[in-house]
């Protein structure tokens, strides 16, 4: 049971202004998503295109999974060709086009395709693929309809296209930030999909970013690498790390401000932006997790350095157990302890304090001697019912702090999962 886009958030900063358009807000891009067949339902898009009117400094992170989507590689090799240079993203549904024998072979077609529709060079496409591993892809899906998909490209197209690369998805998933660079107005906007496969090693899941700021590629790059890691890599749904991950950012400078080249307060307002544009999407993905009906978000404040935090974070919202105390509303603290007590770095855990929180109340679990506090039952239930639970530590043992996202684990992921393929 999805919990809806309703229950989705967008925390308020000062100076950033949520915008309508996703990937279409930043100025000089266009999108369309189609039916290519794919899909065997026709009302259902399986195809997708960013294109930008101007070349783009481009940076990815690819999926540290061993076995790569044949679409990663191919792009690997344009964005070596272009030195990190593109104008436009093709991206497919339905089929990973991962582990065949001729995947590299449709992937480059793909990419030869879009770059005669669109008159670029084929270095300067970005292509990616979602969907089933080890499935059979031909090309004529593409080719069929490259013709309509152009033709459709709009300032308005984005909502076609966020539909178009949802798998398991219930709900589509765009956001957009409008701020200024000194006098001059820039935009970020962004396409997330994934609901299932996610507890990554860089990357989470197809996303793809745009803005009309200038910044230099290799310091873009640098920047996503950072945010990436407290976005998405703080992410899990079901500890599997897809084949398929990639995140992208395309900046094409048509804002016209002065290219940013260097880690000052200038890059930090860009940084913000995009860390904006990416938590939010981090959130839909964990509230759309595959059969999810309860949102997570745990916070580890207090500890001796980032990593740390991390990994306590992380570790609580990918124990297994604790999806299913969510699930089942049962207040079972220990499960929190435990995943807590095994995350994989050093601290004193008898100086932690532990407390959960929802719209209902908060309780405190422990206060510093690892030791469960007594609750009242009726109290633990109400607040259990609650869509979105906040899961609080802190360490007391420094000032460095970070959170992670999640969801419960139902039955329904079982479903999902039992009849993927067919």
């Amino acid at each position: 049971m999805n919990m809806g886009v309703s229950n989705v958030f967008k925390e308020k900063f000062e100076n950033y202004d949520y915008v309508d358009g996703g990937v279409c807000s930043p100025k000089g891009f266009v999108a369309n998503g189609v039916n290519c067949g794919l899909r065997s339902d026709k009302r259902k898009n399986d195809l997708a295109m960013i294109f930008s009117e101007t070349v783009c400094d481009t940076a990815i992170v690819y999926t540290q999974n061993k076995v790569k989507g044949a679409p990663l590689t191919v792009t690997k090799k344009h964005m070596d060709k272009s030195n990190g240079k593109s104008r436009a993203i093709i991206v497919n549904s339905k089929n990973a086009n991962t582990c065949n024998a001729n995947g590299e072979e449709i992937a480059e077609g793909v990419s030869e395709l879009v770059a005669k529709a669109l008159g670029i060079p084929t270095e300067q496409v970005v292509v990616g693929s979602t969907g089933v591993i080890g499935k059979v892809i031909e090309i004529e899906p593409f080719a069929n309809h490259m013709e309509d998909l152009v033709k459709g490209l709009s300032a308005a197209g984005n909502e076609e296209a966020a539909k178009a690369i949802m798998t398991t998805d219930t709900i589509k998933k765009e956001v957009a930030v409008e701020f200024k660079i000194n006098d001059v107005t820039c935009r970020i906007g962004g396409m997330a999909k994934g609901s299932g496969m996610i507890c990554p090693n860089m990357a989470t899941t197809l996303s793809y970013i745009t803005t009309d700021a200038a910044i230099d590629q290799k310091l873009l790059s640098d920047i996503l690498k950072e945010t990436v890691n407290c976005t998405y890599n703080c992410l899990s749904i079901d500890r599997d790390t897809s084949t398929n991950d990639m995140v992208v950012v395309m900046a094409n400078g048509l804002a016209g401000n002065d290219m940013i080249y260097t880690k000052d307060d200038i890059c930090e307002v860009f940084k913000k932006a995009l860390y904006i544009v990416m938590l939010y999407l981090t959130r839909m993905l964990a509230i759309d997790g595959e059969g999810a009906s309860k949102f997570l978000e745990c916070s580890c404040v207090g500890a001796s350095d980032v990593k740390t935090s991390v990994k306590i974070a992380k570790s609580v919202v990918s124990s297994s157990l604790v999806k299913c105390l969510l699930y089942g509303e049962d207040a079972n603290w220990g499960r929190i302890m435990c995943a807590l007590g095994y995350a994989d770095c050093e601290y004193d855990i008898n100086k932690v304090k532990v407390s959960i929180e929802s719209e209902y109340g908060k309780i405190d679990i422990c206060d510093g001697d690892a030791i469960i506090i007594p609750f009242s039952e009726e109290e633990a239930a109400k607040l259990l019912s609650a869509k979105k639970i906040y899961i609080s530590i802190d360490l007391c043992q420094g000032s460095k702090e970070a959170k992670a996202w999640g969801c419960d684990l139902t039955y329904d992921y079982v479903k999902i999962n039992g009849d993927y393929r067919t």
